[in-house]
């Protein structure tokens, strides 16, 4: 299992051929309070870069981004009556969707823990 993280403060931890998003620690912080999560369509075909997801928190909505392309196969569902999940678990509970990752050569485009860390610094 490796996780990889976006400049927009995206992480995508893969599990095998599964790549599982959502914001990290860092931009739940930024962000503050998240009120409502708009989640994709099981089913939809994202491309790198592409909007996938909407965070609104009492600050601002910020676009989440596809950080590989790929096929949401799962939502958090949990996120639609418990938004505070990505503030209060953003690795964990706190997940967006799973994506069925269709081009894991992408995935060599985003930085690692260290590297993240590095530009949050």
């Amino acid at each position: 299992m490796t996780t990889k993280f976006t400049e927009d403060h995206e992480y995508i931890r893969v599990e095998g051929k599964t790549g599982v998003v959502g914001i990290t620690n860092y931009a739940q912080d930024q962000l503050g309070d998240i009120v409502f999560v708009e989640l994709p369509s099981v089913g939809q075909k994202l491309k790198k870069g592409d909007e996938a997801a909407v965070v609104e928190s009492v600050k601002a909505a910020s676009e989440i981004y596809s950080p590989a392309s790929g096929t949401v196969i799962e939502v958090n569902t949990a996120l639609t009556g418990e938004p505070g999940l990505i503030n209060t678990a953003p690795d964990s509970d706190g997940w967006i969707y799973k994506l069925s990752i269709d081009t894991p050569a992408e995935l060599d485009t985003l930085v690692d823990d260290a590297a993240y860390k590095k530009h949050t610094a």
